[in-house]
């Protein structure tokens, strides 16, 4: 029984996101090394935009609601391209943290319902603070 029939595109896609978070996780543990940095935020993009598609890529970044982190996003890897890679890394997260917050509630759902952590977040501290947030976009 197939759950999800997915392309070799997408599986490529969700390959180089996948790459690109794990990069740039290495540049900050090189205490913020540009080169990782950049290298993982291009593969984080390439594989968002195979895994979604050009089309659909464009539009969830031109987006009126999703200005604001876009334009985060690019500034901040701006910066890390200059050099400045902590005050880069710091308005990249601020911009993406604007650009996915719509899809928090989905993946508190999906933490949830995790086998072995789930326990976790279904603790009634975090389902409160959990269920504050549901649906809820962060003010632009």
């Amino acid at each position: 029984m197939v759950l999800f029939d997915t392309s070799d595109v997408k599986k490529v896609g969700l390959g180089l996101t996948g790459f690109g978070v794990a990069i740039t996780l290495i540049g900050i543990l090189y205490f913020f090394d540009k080169g990782f940095i950049a290298i993982g935020n291009i593969l984080f993009v390439s594989g968002v935009t195979l895994t979604i598609g050009l089309k659909s890529t464009l539009q969830f970044f031109t987006k009126r609601q999703n200005f604001k982190g876009s334009i985060s996003f690019g500034v901040g890897f701006f910066f890390v391209l200059i050099g400045w890679s902590i005050i880069g890394m710091i308005v990249e997260t601020y911009g993406l943290f604007v650009l996915f917050s719509g899809f928090w509630p989905t993946l508190a759902v999906f933490l949830q319902r995790l086998p072995i952590f789930g326990w976790v977040f279904q603790l009634p501290f975090v389902t409160s603070f959990l269920g504050r947030n549901r649906g809820k976009r962060v003010p632009v």
